[in-house]
């Protein structure tokens, strides 16, 4: 199963939370490596949205909110740097919507 093209991604997942420097699960820094910043987060958001049209996505769980699912692949950065990444995304319960939940570095499994 793909995710659908038109998966919710909130900008503030990526200026607020997935390229800002935390002192706790800092995603940031591996982002980095691949020349990622917020400055640069439209970059990252294609990126994403690449990699759901090019792999399948896998059931992680379901909950009162929804089935999460996991979209493992690699995003290419600037400089041709390229690293591998999971994605995390919501199938809502509430309205059958798809959401961009997060991203984990490296792949899983």
């Amino acid at each position: 199963m793909k995710i659908p093209p038109d998966a919710e991604m909130p900008v503030d997942k990526f200026t607020d939370y997935l390229l800002v420097d935390k002192e706790y699960n800092d995603k940031s820094k591996y982002l980095a490596k691949a020349g990622f910043t917020a400055k640069n987060y439209t970059k990252l958001i294609k990126e994403i949205q690449l990699l759901i049209t090019n792999n399948e996505a896998t059931i992680e769980k379901s909950n009162v909110y929804g089935t999460f699912y996991r979209v493992d692949g690699i995003i290419n950065g600037f400089n041709n740097v390229s690293i591998p990444v999971t994605t995390i995304w919501l199938e809502r319960k509430i309205d059958n919507r798809f959401q961009f939940i997060t991203l984990i570095p490296g792949k899983r499994g």
